[in-house]
């Protein structure tokens, strides 16, 4: 009988105890979190090992560019407007653009495996908002470029008609400085223009 009770004593201590460690152990996650933290931290990285490994690419370095162009050319754009030295930006923002991508190579026309062509066809500065006056308040400006990407034959692979970009700018007290606003809001759309122009060559052959 006594052998019994302290059986049945020893199981209450038993539970007792197995009770107060799982206690124990939850409330040590909620006062060491770096410890749950640094779990969830080896889970992402074994995650991400089984992606590269499944095959998986980083988003941005695959494209649909056939095979043989892995060098550029962009000469000067045509400039087919009033506007005096609009197709500067353009052509330097677009360079550039391809520059810093570096999945193509940028070289001289008679080095490249292709060739990008462009026209500015088009170019306004149009009130888009008025004060309680009737003056204009800000105005936009509209762009309008034909593009082309010519192979080393002169083949022509794709080409843009009327590529049309619009950026806005403030009016000021000073007319200088709506031209400086004027010249932010060009570079603006010249920004987007390449950024878009990138985008077509590389995923949308």
């Amino acid at each position: 009988m006594l052998r019994t009770e302290k059986m049945n004593t020893e199981d209450r201590i038993q539970h007792v105890s197995l009770r107060s460690l799982t206690v124990n152990s939850t409330a040590e996650k909620f006062r060491n979190p770096q410890s749950v933290i640094r779990k969830y931290r080896w889970l992402s990285i074994i995650c991400l090992g089984l992606l590269v490994a499944c095959g998986y690419q980083m988003m941005g370095k695959e494209t649909h560019v056939p095979p043989g162009l892995n060098s550029i050319a962009i000469p000067t754009f045509k400039n087919q407007t009033f506007e005096p030295g609009i197709e500067i930006p353009f052509t330097q923002t677009l360079l550039n653009e391809f520059i810093q991508d570096r999945r193509v190579k940028v070289v001289s026309r008679a080095e490249a495996d292709c060739i990008l062509e462009g026209a500015i066809t088009y170019f306004t500065t149009a009130g888009s908002a008025y004060n309680t006056l009737g003056f204009a308040s800000e105005y936009a400006v509209n762009v309008k470029i034909n593009l082309s990407l010519k192979d080393r034959t002169g083949k022509v692979l794709w080409e843009e008609k009327n590529w049309g970009l619009s950026a806005w700018f403030l009016t000021q007290s000073v007319s200088v400085s709506n031209e400086a606003a004027k010249q932010a809001a060009i570079q603006k759309a010249a920004g987007d223009f390449a950024e878009a122009v990138r985008n077509r060559f590389f995923y949308n052959f």
